[in-house]
């Protein structure tokens, strides 16, 4: 089970890193031995392993959320209004009196 302690330190490449968190979850007996095969093949612990492939995954979805992809056309009509935009409307005009009142620059 890939624990990290209280009060460990690990050193990455050449600087030492304070590890104060702690992830316990429990899992399959044959996953168990399918990420120690993994870890041992890759010369790491199974914490090392199991930290560094969560940290990869984690970070692939908070890229794949943190970014929109848009069509052709959708990005022809994006930059079209950047370039070109629409004149405001009376709705957007009473919201910006709206916001001046309250902000009072």
């Amino acid at each position: 089970m890939p624990t990290l302690s209280d009060s460990k330190t690990k050193s990455k490449r050449n600087s030492t890193v304070k590890v104060s968190a702690r992830l316990d979850f429990r899992i399959a007996p044959e996953n168990k031995q399918v990420i120690e095969k993994a870890a041992t093949l890759n010369g790491q612990s199974v914490s090392d392993f199991a930290v560094s492939t969560l940290l990869k995954s984690a970070r692939e979805v908070l890229e794949q959320h943190g970014q929109t992809t848009l069509s052709n056309r959708d990005r022809d009509a994006f930059l079209e209004m950047l370039d070109n935009p629409p004149e405001p409307n009376e709705a957007l005009r009473r919201a910006v009196e709206n916001y001046r009142r309250r902000v009072k620059k």
